[in-house]
């Protein structure tokens, strides 16, 4: 029985690791298959998260502070 996405984005954050403010991944085809990038933004959004997309993942920053990326070329 094919999972809903409304119970497939809760699974994600019910994760330990989004309860306690961390980072959770999620493989893009995962998010294809069992819901979809809108889905997933309108979560994240909704909770005030960050979404960032990095080598095939979605990494979820569950923490809504501001963020800074730092880089260098």
């Amino acid at each position: 029985m094919p999972i809903s996405t409304r119970a497939w984005l809760n699974q994600i954050f019910r994760a330990k690791q989004a309860r306690n403010g961390g980072i959770v991944r999620r493989k893009v085809s995962s998010v294809s298959k069992y819901a979809s990038l809108d889905d997933l933004t309108a979560e994240v959004k909704r909770r005030n998260f960050h979404l960032l997309e990095v080598g095939g993942s979605y990494v979820i920053v569950c923490n809504p502070a501001k963020m800074t990326v730092h880089h260098h070329h």
